[in-house]
């Protein structure tokens, strides 16, 4: 049974958490604080950082945190996130893609993509590229991917629809969105393995827990949902499998972490057994691979 009493020492780590002011990533920020990383928490919303931050410092510790303005539905913040941080930093040790919406209303992000798909996955996509310069800087990096169980649920992405141009199905595109973020963490690992590069590329998901990811799901229905599940986890549980997948020396390049508990809802990180065809489908990974590069106008340099 892993927990943070198992994390090594990060002393001397430089780690990114995208949506480090609540839930999950808070946690994550937390922990690899305590244990001495320096921790940027990557938020859209300065109050809420700021907030967050007091909070995780309350207790004290070794570690350091800063704030990092970014706003994941638009590429522009993206982007110039990107640029402060190398502007201060030449390396970066562990970046961990955490943030994400769930069953968000019909919206689309700046660049016009639907939302979800946006957020969750092509501003990660262009995250992780505008970063990679400073990840290779670093011995060992890694970067961690946040999934669901929700990528098992859709047999393929819908390219014709990114941008809302058939109809809004919210769990849908949720769903894709997730098999993005899974199929680009082993892509991108398969690419770092042909290019002989020490980064690891590992992917996570949470299992079912209680957080501000669903706050667009109405209170009975969210009530009804999870009284379908045999645990619900709380955040701090739930970032186990990230904080694993983070941290642990016996992972390897191309993992996926999740709870071990029944059917992966809840537990301690343990290999995940989440797979499907549609997963595996690497045709689709390059089809993915070049419709996020095009997209976001951003390249990876092996």
């Amino acid at each position: 049974m892993w927990t943070i009493n198992n994390m090594p020492d990060q002393s001397g780590k430089l780690a990114i958490v995208t949506g480090a002011n609540t839930g999950i990533g808070k946690e994550t920020a937390k922990a690899l604080y305590d244990k001495g990383a320096t921790v940027i928490l990557a938020c859209r919303d300065s109050k809420k950082a700021q907030a967050a931050l007091e909070e995780i410092v309350s207790d004290g510790s070794k570690g350091r945190l800063e704030i990092g303005m970014l706003d994941l539905s638009d590429l522009e913040s993206v982007r110039n996130f990107a640029q402060a941080f190398k502007a201060r930093h030449d390396k970066l040790d562990i970046l961990i893609n955490n943030a994400g919406i769930m069953l968000t209303p019909e919206a689309k992000t700046k660049q016009g993509f639907e939302l979800q798909f946006g957020v969750n996955f092509l501003s990660h996509f262009a995250l992780t590229a505008l970063l990679f310069p400073t990840l290779k800087a670093a011995a060992n990096a890694r970067v961690v991917t946040l999934t669901s169980g929700a990528a098992t649920l859709t047999n393929g992405i819908d390219f014709g629809n990114l941008r809302i141009e058939t109809g809004y199905d919210s769990q849908k595109a949720y769903n894709d969105s997730k098999l993005a973020d899974l199929q680009f963490a082993y892509d991108f690992h398969r690419r770092l393995r042909q290019s002989g590069s020490h980064i690891l590329s590992v992917a996570a998901h949470p299992g079912v827990v209680h957080t501000d990811l669903q706050r667009h799901i109405p209170t009975k229905i969210l009530r009804e949902a999870f009284s379908k599940f045999p645990q619900v986890s709380e955040p701090w549980q739930g970032a186990l499998p990230s904080l694993f997948a983070a941290t642990e020396p016996s992972v390897e390049s191309g993992d996926f972490y999740g709870p071990d508990g029944a059917s992966e809802f809840s537990g301690y990180p343990a290999k995940s057994k989440h797979d499907s065809d549609a997963i595996r489908d690497q045709n689709q990974w390059k089809k993915l691979w070049d419709f996020a590069e095009s997209a976001t106008s951003t390249h990876f340099e092996f």
